[in-house]
């Protein structure tokens, strides 16, 4: 009986998906990847967490041909878990939704601080929405730790609230750290 060799061809393919697959893991996510200059806006006024969920909800839907109605409900749902106030007058408000394709978000100064339950008492006036597939996982977890590392930065933060100009604050919000680490 001949042995059955593998065909080199699907070896080498196997192999190079892995190797990919490994690359992609290693890559940092960047925040042009989640964010688009039409996702910004630079000085939302809302007067309550409830209103900018709602405005940001309608922004998102606007981008990505969503219900509004659904991300905004797939939020407050999120939102009853536990607040998305992280602290330091940001806050990262997210949810998935089976609807949903891509990772995307969209990027919020506030005209005036709102409390927004955070986890250190202080009203909110930076916001970044996040908006997954439902399947999304580790993708998700990825992004939302992206997000965070970028708006716990003091400099970063501190720019942010400086200007109101939609493409200084993307500039901003998507500039690659000098170290080019994630």
């Amino acid at each position: 009986m001949a042995s059955r060799r593998a065909d080199p061809c699907a070896v080498h393919n196997m192999a190079l998906l892995s190797s990919v697959r490994k690359l992609e893991v290693s890559l940092p996510m960047r925040l042009t990847d989640l964010i688009a200059p039409d996702a910004i806006v630079p000085s939302l006024r809302a007067g309550t967490k409830k209103l900018v969920l709602q405005e940001l909800s309608e922004r998102a839907a606007r981008i990505s041909g969503l219900p509004p109605r659904e991300i905004f409900n797939a939020l407050l749902q999120r939102e009853r878990l536990g607040s998305t106030g992280t602290g330091s007058g940001v806050a990262l408000p997210h949810a998935k939704l089976k609807k949903c394709l891509r990772i995307f978000g969209v990027f919020a100064r506030l005209e005036k601080p709102v409390d927004f339950d955070a986890i250190d008492g202080e009203p909110v006036d930076l916001v970044l929405m996040l908006v997954a597939p439902e399947l999304a996982g580790a993708d998700h977890l990825k992004a939302l730790a992206r997000v965070a590392r970028v708006l716990r930065d003091i400099a970063i933060a501190t720019k942010l609230r400086a200007t109101r100009d939609p493409a200084a604050l993307y500039a901003v919000l998507t500039q690659e750290p000098a170290s080019n680490a994630a």
